[in-house]
C-alpha cells in the first residue's frame, strides 16, 4: 500500500476542517461520531476524541472531517492534527471495524427530470464516484456493480454516473410514472447497504483524477486548451445539472472544427444535441473569433 498523505481543506462551516487523504479510507459508507463512546467501531475516531477540542468526527471515503469546539482556532492546530492523522494511517492504524454497528449517515435519493424525457437523474445526498462513468450496455459494467444491477431491469437502456447522481435512460416500452419509485428505491437501498458502486481498482481519488486531467490538458495545443477551459467554465456545470456530461474530443486546426462527446441525459436526446451543438458553436465563435468553424456533437 502506498504512503498516506493528508492535506487540510476548509469547508463552508468555519468550525469544520476536512483532512483529505490521497487514497481511500473506507468503502462507500460514511460515519459520524459525536463522542468517544459512539466511536467504539473506529479506533481512529477514538484517537481524535482524546484531543480536547474535538466535538464531532466524520469519516468518509477519502477524508476525515472534524468539528471543533471554540476553545481553539484551526490555524493554530490544523497542521498538528493533519500530522497526527497521517502518522496514524501510515502506522497501519485501524480506521473502521466494519463488523460493529456504526452510526451511518442516512442515504436519501430523489428523482429529477432532465431535458431528455427518456432519462431521469437520481441524486443522492453523498458522493458516489470521483469521475464520470458511462455504460451503454451491461457488457460495460464489469467493474460497476450498481450499473450492472440496474441493467437487470428490462426497461434500462443506459446508465451514467457522476459525482452524487446516477442518470438512467429507459427504453420506450416503459413510462417513468410506472417505474420511477422502484428505480429510486433500488438505488437508495444499494447505496445504503454499503455495496460497491464502482470496484476499488477502478476508483480514483480526487487528487488522482485531477492529476490525470492536468496531464491530458498539458498535451493539448493552445486553442484546444482555450476550448476546454470555456467548456469547463460555461457549459459543463449546466450540462451536469441536467444529468449529463460533455467531453472535449479534439480540435482540427486545418478545418477549425471542434468535436465534443455528449454523455448521460444529453446522449441520444435530439433537442439536447441540437441545443448544445449550436450553443457551444456560437459561444466558441464569439470567444475565439476566427478560430472556430463548426462544432460536432457526438453521442457517447
Amino acid at each position: 500500500m502506498s504512503t498516506y498523505s493528508i492535506t487540510v481543506e476548509g469547508t463552508s462551516n468555519p468550525a469544520i476542517k476536512k483532512f483529505q487523504a490521497n487514497q481511500f479510507l473506507v468503502n462507500h459508507n460514511s460515519y459520524e461520531f459525536t463522542n468517544i463512546d459512539e466511536a467504539a467501531n473506529s479506533p481512529l475516531a477514538q484517537q481524535l476524541f482524546y484531543l480536547p477540542f474535538v466535538k464531532t468526527v466524520y469519516i468518509a471515503q477519502n477524508f476525515v472531517a472534524i468539528e471543533k469546539y471554540n476553545i481553539v482556532e484551526w490555524i493554530d492546530i490544523q497542521n498538528e492534527v493533519s500530522n497526527q492523522i497521517e502518522d496514524y494511517l501510515n502506522d497501519n492504524g485501524v480506521i473502521i471495524i466494519e463488523d460493529i454497528a456504526a452510526k451511518k449517515v442516512p442515504v436519501t435519493v430523489y428523482a429529477e427530470s432532465t431535458p431528455n424525457p427518456s432519462t431521469l437523474k437520481f441524486v443522492a445526498n453523498k458522493k458516489l464516484v470521483t469521475a464520470p462513468f458511462e455504460f451503454k450496455t451491461i457488457d460495460d459494467t464489469a467493474h460497476a456493480p450498481l450499473a450492472k444491477a440496474l441493467f437487470h431491469f428490462p426497461f434500462v437502456k443506459e446508465v451514467f454516473m457522476d459525482e452524487n447522481y446516477v442518470s438512467v435512460q429507459k427504453y420506450e416500452m416503459a413510462n417513468w410514472d410506472e417505474v420511477v419509485t422502484e428505480t429510486r428505491e433500488f438505488i437508495r437501498d444499494f447505496i445504503q447497504d454499503g455495496k460497491e458502486i464502482i470496484t476499488a481498482e477502478q476508483l480514483k481519488t480526487p487528487q488522482q483524477v485531477e492529476t490525470i486531467a492536468e496531464a491530458t490538458f498539458e498535451n493539448l495545443d493552445d486553442t484546444s486548451k482555450e476550448i476546454v477551459n470555456i467548456i469547463e467554465e460555461y457549459v459543463k456545470p449546466a450540462v451536469a445539472s441536467d444529468g449529463g456530461n460533455i467531453v472535449f474530443k479534439n480540435y482540427d486546426e486545418k478545418t477549425k472544427n471542434v468535436s465534443v462527446i455528449l454523455q448521460g441525459a444529453c446522449s441520444g436526446c435530439p433537442s439536447s444535441t441540437f441545443t448544445l451543438k449550436n450553443g457551444i458553436e456560437n459561444m466558441l465563435k464569439q470567444m475565439l473569433p476566427g478560430r472556430i468553424n463548426a462544432v460536432e456533437a457526438i453521442n457517447g
